[in-house]
């Protein structure tokens, strides 16, 4: 038989408290990603600020818009689009922008930095472009069919516009949603919205080739400033 030592008098009385009380298991469960960062005061500033940007620009934009098409501008000749038939592929378009914009919303919802990123690089990319736009004065393209997408039209007044072409809006956006995305399933399915509306706008007119082309670079630029802007560290 194996002896136990005998416990003292105090240490008895210590270990008969200690095994009275009940046992208290503490689990540290993760904080909802939302509420989490909605307590940290720079995420929560950083938040409204581009927020409230974003509505004065969709304010802005109608009016800009309605500026743009009402002046002159120049007629490029596009060979891509002289060698293409236009045709209608509205649906296309519509299916793979607000396919990814579904994508990018349900991401963010975990992870609010990648919202945070991806607003304020859309800030960026926009003003970037309506500079562009303002300072590469063109017609629309020959044999130019509308998009139809009732939901992007909103924020250009009640006419389509035909005259925001430098660069591809609806390029970017999608490019844009790609850079953004961390998962590589998620970035290859926005690579190929990129690509399929950048070959959509072509073939409807919508766009001349350079407006296409130049969209992922003013995109890429647009994204690493955002990028910062959204940053714990940037003020």
């Amino acid at each position: 038989m194996f002896n136990l030592p005998q416990l003292t008098g105090g240490m008895h009385n210590t270990f008969i408290q200690q095994m009275s009380q009940p046992y208290e298991l503490e689990i540290s469960l993760p904080q909802k990603p939302w509420k989490c960062a909605w307590n940290q005061l720079l995420f929560k500033r950083k938040l409204i600020t581009a927020l409230l940007l974003t509505a004065i620009l969709f304010v802005t934009l109608p009016f800009f818009f309605r500026y743009i098409e009402n002046r002159e501008g120049y007629t490029i000749n596009d060979f891509v689009l002289q060698s293409v038939k236009p045709h209608n592929v509205s649906i296309p378009v519509f299916i793979a922008i607000w396919s990814m914009t579904a994508l990018i919303i349900a991401r963010s919802l975990k992870k609010p930095e990648l919202f945070l990123v991806c607003i304020y690089s859309f800030l960026v990319v926009t003003v970037l472009r309506l500079l562009a736009i303002f300072l590469v004065p063109l017609n629309a393209p020959e044999g130019l069919i509308p998009l139809v997408d009732p939901l992007s039209n909103v924020f250009y007044g009640k006419h389509f516009v035909t005259k925001d072409l430098f660069f591809s809006g609806h390029t970017a956006s999608q490019f844009l949603i790609f850079l953004c995305l961390d998962k590589r399933q998620d970035k290859i399915a926005a690579l190929v919205a990129t690509l399929v509306v950048g070959i959509c706008v072509l073939v409807q007119h919508v766009h001349y080739t350079f407006d296409v082309i130049a969209a992922p670079v003013f995109t890429y630029l647009a994204y690493r400033i955002g990028k910062k802007l959204a940053a714990p560290s940037a003020i």
